[in-house]
């Protein structure tokens, strides 16, 4: 086995899994069956993702074998999008430093996204919390869901995470709304005009979305 050779690195994926796993719990609430099942597809997205990333490149052999790509089974550059980049003809350095400041940047909004809704519920002391990152969405952390597997996919597709990504967006969108009825619910007249005003995914696009309190 070349020296170079990226892969069969299963001491490195059960050591990424376990970090992903970690934050998951930490940041991201999973106790009804709702979100038990939100939660499994997420988990399934993320040990498939550090399972091809450093221990078998399933979907890289499957493009060598199946349609004649050659993708070396290294990670001199990083991610497999950047190998797939030389194909449309930028070369393999520009394409890992465009890869990596794109991922980078959604993957860092999207953990931000989901600490600060975690933080403004984890204070709110059970009230309705319509300020700071929630005036501007009505559900920051599955945004934030959403945008870091969108990160990682731009980093280091896969044809298992890339099955499961469509699957990942309906089950927290349904989710969402399942929420969204029980807390109207609770608060009536007071969430539907919260409702009405502020978007539930796609975020007002205003200057300090990152800082909102």
């Amino acid at each position: 086995m070349s020296q170079n050779y990226a892969y069969g690195k299963w001491p490195l994926v059960v050591g990424m899994i376990i970090v992903a796993l970690f934050f998951i719990t930490r940041y991201i609430p999973i106790k009804t069956k709702f979100e038990k099942r939100s939660g499994g597809v997420l988990y399934t997205f993320i040990i498939a993702l550090f399972a091809e990333m450093y221990g078998f490149p399933l979907t890289i052999y499957i493009l060598s074998t199946q349609f004649g790509l050659k993708i070396p089974l290294t990670h001199s550059y990083g991610h497999l999008s950047a190998y797939l980049l030389t194909f449309l003809g930028i070369k393999i350095a520009y394409g890992w430093a465009l890869v990596m400041i794109v991922s980078n940047v959604v993957i860092v909004f999207g953990v931000i996204w989901i600490t600060k809704g975690w933080s403004q519920v984890y204070h709110s002391d059970g009230k309705l919390v319509t300020t700071g990152i929630y005036s501007r969405m009505r559900h920051p952390q599955y945004s934030g869901i959403i945008l870091v597997a969108i990160g990682f996919l731009i980093q280091w597709p896969t044809l298992i995470t890339l099955f499961l990504f469509p699957f990942l967006i309906v089950m927290y969108y349904r989710l969402a709304m399942r929420e969204e009825h029980d807390v109207e619910e609770v608060y009536g007249p007071e969430y539907i005009d919260y409702k009405k005003n502020v978007p539930a995914f796609i975020p007002r696009l205003k200057l300090g979305l990152l800082t909102a309190k």
